[in-house]
């Protein structure tokens, strides 16, 4: 691009350079008679205006029309818009109409149609560009599909394109908008739109056209400005036309002038382009339009000199565009990294960077990424690299240069930027094997970023829900997935610096690693809350099916809150029913109702499920479902701790694998081996319904047990 700018420098300063030589040849530009200035523009032959002989046929007349910005020049055959005429490159600028869709008023399908004339959109110098969000246009000409782009946004893209957000720096490279090359002789086209399958469909105001490739730069001193969408309140746009001289037009003088003939294409015929010979300049489609320099191939004319004198100042020119398009990278590298400093500071990283050098933040665990390492690590945010997207945001995967394969997530921010700032700080030093694990983060663009750890095997709600043949979800399993997220909650709640209330527990929520471990993940919606307080007062967030009804009425989170949530994920792993299915009674479609429902009228095992029930002790069961009705208690007060049911589940799985292993003593060595029992030392009781009072009061300090990576 640079180096085809520089070019047209360079030939505009030739020609700046000849013309004065020829200018005294008095150059022919019209017919004799006919004027070559009008409605605002240079108007050169074949191109004319009136009389019929100022122009070579009917395809080439120029009709000055009155309108409330003045008098406007047309290609009266065609109805478009002229702008400029260039007859030394066979084109002319023209206003192109845009397609619109769901613009209300703005509503428009223009007919473009130029089968037969001289006229074709040329390919070099036009582009067919598409924006809206998650759209595939399709570029149609004689009833065929010649080419098409793709345009993807996430859900806080198509937001942002509501509101009128600007082109990126490098153009329509398929985020909001999309581009696409245009085939050979293009002469009849028509647009359409469709959705993007299997994405949210945007019924927002969207556009296609054939514009000229840079349409949307506009230029601001030594560089470029970006146009943003609200400039699409326009029904034109600038455009390009290739054209020649028909056969049956006209005779072409070839003196002074090179002339070749363009073979026909499907909807235009053959045709003639001239350019002035070397050494020649003019008009080549007019009879004496090309004249010759004087003295231009004389080696000793004053002529030549001045030519020498020319090129030589051709080369200074080149080099002083050089110096001034490496000064433009200086200065776009400048405000590219001004932009980044300026995200950075809004997103809280000063804040951040004092708060690691006061040691709050653990440096050696916790990464600030540039925004180019996660650019390269996600192949630029691709949409094939989404893992999944939630209420918070957009998940990308991604591998860093060390190899590490990570998850990337665009982070929606509300509230204060301390706030954020404050809940990353006290992520960083979380480090239980139970907890996906936070890396780092990246401050330098509109939206922060956060890096976890990459975990594999998807999370509990699919596992849990979509048959597994290959490793089913056993009794022990569910137990063992159970202990992992409560004993994750107990750290969490109790043992962390500042409690942390997770406040949107679910299964899509507990991702699974290579070894089929629990991990609690996404702490978008997390609080954190000092020690002395009981209760944290909050706009209500959470899943419905997983809410608590209490936080819901009185909008007061507390860590029961997170209890309430935990007992429909354990109540979930009991019946393998999801939290609110159509499968349930109509009565009472929530799982966490009809599960109580259940229990009251002592119809449990009617709907546990058929795998539990054929692998599970009898009386294992009935304690885990009674533990699940204590953690779906309405009032909160009455709900058990998370250390409570922590060592509960664990007192479970303890007597569980020394029934097993009864059954199966063969096993003991290997349940040994694979079962790290966290809590063995406070799992004292023998009864299955409670735990000792004792056990349960104890005020120990568990922190070196803690099953901590």
């Amino acid at each position: 691009m640079v180096v085809q700018f520089a070019f047209h420098i360079i030939i505009l300063m030739i020609v700046g350079l000849i013309y004065p030589l020829a200018s005294a040849q008095n150059i022919i530009t019209t017919q004799s008679g006919c004027d070559y200035y009008s409605c605002g523009i240079g108007i050169p032959y074949p191109f004319g205006i009136g009389d019929p002989k100022c122009y070579a046929d009917k395809w080439f007349e120029i009709e000055c029309r009155n309108t409330s910005q003045g008098e406007i020049p047309y290609l009266k055959s065609l109805n478009l818009e002229v702008t400029s005429i260039d007859d030394s490159n066979s084109k002319v600028n023209i206003m192109n109409p845009v397609f619109s869709w769901n613009c209300k008023s703005k509503d428009s399908r223009p007919i473009i149609d130029l089968k037969g004339s001289p006229f074709v959109f040329s390919k070099d110098d036009n582009k067919f560009t598409a924006i809206g969000c998650n759209k595939i246009a399709f570029l149609q000409s004689n009833g065929s599909q010649v080419s098409g782009c793709v345009s993807v946004c996430d859900e806080y893209d198509n937001e942002q394109v509501n509101n009128n957000i600007d082109f990126g720096s490098d153009g329509c490279l398929g985020r909001f908008c999309c581009q696409t090359s245009l085939p050979e002789y293009l002469s009849e086209f028509n647009v359409t739109l469709e959705n993007l399958s299997n994405r949210s469909v945007s019924d927002e105001c969207s556009h296609a056209l054939i514009a000229t490739e840079y349409w949307y730069r506009v230029p601001f001193g030594n560089s470029y400005e970006y146009r943003s969408f609200r400039d699409l309140d326009v029904s034109y746009v600038p455009a390009v036309l290739d054209w020649v001289i028909l056969n049956s037009s006209m005779k072409v003088d070839h003196a002074g002038a090179n002339c070749t003939i363009v073979p026909s294409s499907l909807y235009r015929p053959s045709g003639w382009r001239c350019e002035c010979s070397l050494g020649a300049y003019g008009d080549p489609y007019i009879t004496g339009g090309c004249v010759a320099i004087s003295g231009f191939f004389d080696t000793n004319s004053q002529a030549r000199k001045r030519a020498i004198v020319g090129v030589l100042s051709s080369i200074g020119s080149i080099i002083l565009f050089f110096v001034l398009w490496l000064l433009h990278k200086v200065v776009r590298k400048r405000m590219i990294k001004k932009r980044k400093e300026k995200f950075f500071k809004k997103n809280g990283g000063l804040l951040l960077q004092q708060r690691m050098s006061s040691g709050e933040v653990n440096v050696d665990q916790t990464i600030l990424f540039s925004l180019k390492e996660l650019e390269k690590a996600t192949d630029n945010f691709n949409t094939n690299r989404v893992l999944g997207k939630g209420g918070q945001g957009t998940v990308y995967k991604g591998m860093l240069v060390d190899g590490r394969i990570v998850a990337v997530k665009k982070f929606k921010v509300e509230g204060k930027v301390e706030e954020f700032i404050n809940e990353f700080v006290i992520l960083s030093q979380i480090n239980h094997r139970n907890v996906v694990r936070l890396l780092g983060c990246c401050l330098e663009t509109e939206i922060p970023l956060l890096v976890y750890e990459f975990i594999p095997n998807g999370n509990l709600f699919e596992y849990l829900h979509d048959e597994n043949e290959v490793l089913p979800m056993t009794w022990d399993m569910r137990l063992r997935i159970a202990t992992e997220i409560a004993g994750a909650l107990f750290y969490l709640h109790s043992l962390t610096s500042q409690p942390i209330y997770h406040r949107d527990i679910k299964s899509t929520n507990i991702l699974l690693d290579e070894k089929y471990r629990a991990k609690v993940a996404d702490f978008g919606a997390s609080r954190i809350v000092s020690i002395e307080a009981t209760h944290l007062t909050t706009v209500v967030q959470g899943t419905f099916g997983y809410l608590d009804p209490e936080y819901f009425q009185t909008s007061q989170l507390t860590e029961k809150s997170d209890v309430y949530s935990f007992g429909v994920v354990l109540v979930e792993l009991l019946t393998g029913k999801k939290p609110i299915s159509s499968t349930i009674s109509e009565e009472t479609k929530s799982l966490a109702s009809y599960f109580v429902q259940s229990m009251e009228e002592n119809r449990l095992f009617d709907i546990i499920d058929k795998r539990v029930t054929m692998e599970g002790d009898k009386e294992h069961i009935i304690a885990v479902a009674n533990l699940g009705n204590r953690c779906l208690e309405l009032n909160g007060r009455k709900r058990p701790t998370m250390k409570e049911v922590t060592l509960e589940l664990e007192e479970i799985r303890r007597l569980d694998r020394k029934s097993n292993a009864q059954q199966n003593p063969e096993e003991i060595e290997l349940a040994g081996i694979q079962d790290y029992q966290p809590w063995a030392e406070y799992s004292t009781s023998n009864s299955l319904t409670t735990l000792s009072s004792a056990t349960l009061s104890r005020d120990t300090d568990i922190m070196h047990i803690l099953p901590l990576k």
